[in-house]
This record gives structure tokens, sequence and C-alpha cells, in this order.
């Protein structure tokens, strides 16, 4: 039975984005603790958020693409370079369309096509553009441990979606506790905190999907993943967390993130 488990992508991406959505849900919880989150604590979450978002991207899709494109006729720098630069002008071009609001930014900052949409939407879908990446790279990287089944990387996968699991516990604080500053319920924040891991699921089950329709664009679609990821850790995340005076606190925190993600990578991936 477990056996079997191990070799189904389909569970194994459900599990994994179950995990990373109940993260989202636990950082969304803390509205029930308190009202308010210092921005302090905001930019220390952003910088924390982006460090682990960069070194998933690099440990955890980059790295794996260029290791299976050697030996296949073309550069091995090949796959993992395109699918990045496709990912990242994909987010690019999704970050000017999309209307959305980034985490601490008054409402008449907000981006993409103008709308009268609120805050708390605007919010939501400035989550979505974060989650997208991480739910492509999720299924992306199960799909790669049963393509070529071995206990390293799958181990490798899991890893990742730890990872991104641990970087969604500031994402749904962030999402959850500004709704609660403008006196929206502990309940109603909470709702649209969590919302947001909730396109991970699908995301993860698309990246599948184009995987088992083309296993040659599996290295390729990590690349995208990573540079996706990292187009929203560097235009939104890291600009966000310097933005107050809690610049050297940000940086710290992305260090101290980055650093997890590479020993947990290093060590089980």
């Amino acid at each position: 039975m477990a056996e079997n488990i191990l070799h189904n992508p389909l569970v194994l991406i459900l599990i994994a984005t179950g995990f990373t959505w109940l993260m989202t849900a636990l950082g969304a919880s803390s509205v029930f603790f308190t009202k308010k989150i210092s921005r302090k604590l905001l930019d220390m979450a952003l910088g924390f958020a982006a460090g682990v978002m960069v070194s998933v991207s690099f440990w955890g899709l980059l790295l794996p693409a260029v290791e299976m494109s050697v030996n296949t006729g073309i550069p091995n720098w090949l796959p993992a370079t395109s699918g990045f630069i496709i990912g990242a002008v994909f987010l690019g071009l999704t970050d000017r369309i999309l209307p959305h609001l980034h985490p601490g930014c008054p409402i008449d900052e907000a981006e993409g096509i103008k709308t009268t949409w609120k805050r708390n939407r605007l919010l939501i879908l400035a989550m979505v553009l974060h989650h997208v990446p991480e739910g492509l790279a999720i299924g992306v990287a199960f799909a790669a441990s049963t393509v070529a089944f071995s206990i390293p990387t799958l181990t490798a996968a899991i890893t990742l979606a730890v990872g991104i699991g641990i970087h969604n516990v500031p994402e749904g604080m962030i999402v959850a506790m500004p709704l609660r500053a403008e006196g929206k319920s502990p309940l109603k924040s909470f709702g649209y905190g969590q919302l947001s891991g909730m396109v991970e699921p699908v995301a993860a089950l698309l990246g599948l999907s184009l995987i088992a329709i083309s296993r040659p664009i599996l290295p390729y679609a990590l690349g995208f993943a990573a540079g996706a990821m990292i187009y929203v850790a560097i235009e939104e995340l890291i600009p966000e967390c310097q933005r107050g005076e809690n610049t050297d606190l940000a940086t710290m925190s992305l260090i101290i993130g980055f650093s997890i993600m590479m020993v947990l990578n290093v060590a089980f991936g």
C-alpha cells in the first residue's frame, strides 16, 4: 500500500499541497490571537519568505533541471535557462494584467488593470500570484520523482514541499492580519488568509498534467517554476520588506530563510 502511494504522483501532490495549504491556514490563524501585526514582524516575515523562495528556486528546481539535462544531446544549461526566463516573463506579464495589492501598501498603490475591487480581494490576488508558481513547482517536482523513481528524487520533492509550507506560514499571516487590522472579524480575516493557499493544489495538478503529456518538458517546467518564484521574490517580497526602517532585520530574515532551505535540500535532497 505504502509503495503504491510512493509511485502515485497524484496522491503525493494532494498530500503535499494539503500540507502547504494547512501551513497557510496556520499563518492566517494568527488573527484569532492578535488584531494587528507590527511592521517589524511583517518585514521579517516578508524577508524570510523571500529567502525561502530564492533558496527553493535554486536548490529544489534549477539545480535538478540542470542535472536532468545531462547527456540529452543539448547543452545541459539550456532547458533550465530557457524555462527560467519564460517563467519570469510570464509572471511579469501576469503582474501587469492581474489587479493586486502588495501587503502593507495603501490601496492607491494597487497594480495591474485598474479596478474598483476592495483591498481584501486585491490582497488575495497578490498571494495567488505567489502560490501559482509554488504549486507548479510541487507538481513538477513530484512528477520528476516518479519519472525516474528513486529515494533521492522523492526526498527532494518532499523537501521542496516542506520548504514551501514553511514559507506559507508568514504568507497566510501577511494576508489575514491587515484585514483584521482594518476591522474585519477574526473568522472572515482567517477565511481570506487561508483562501489564498487553495490555488496551490490546482497549479500542482496543472504541472503534473503537463509532464504527463510530455515528459521531455520536465526540466523546462522546473526552470519555469523557478523563474516565476524568483520574479515574485525580487519584484514583490524583497522591495516590500525594505520599505520601512527594518531593513537589517528583513535582510537577516532572508538569509535565515535561504539558509534553512539550503540545509534541508543539501542534507535531505
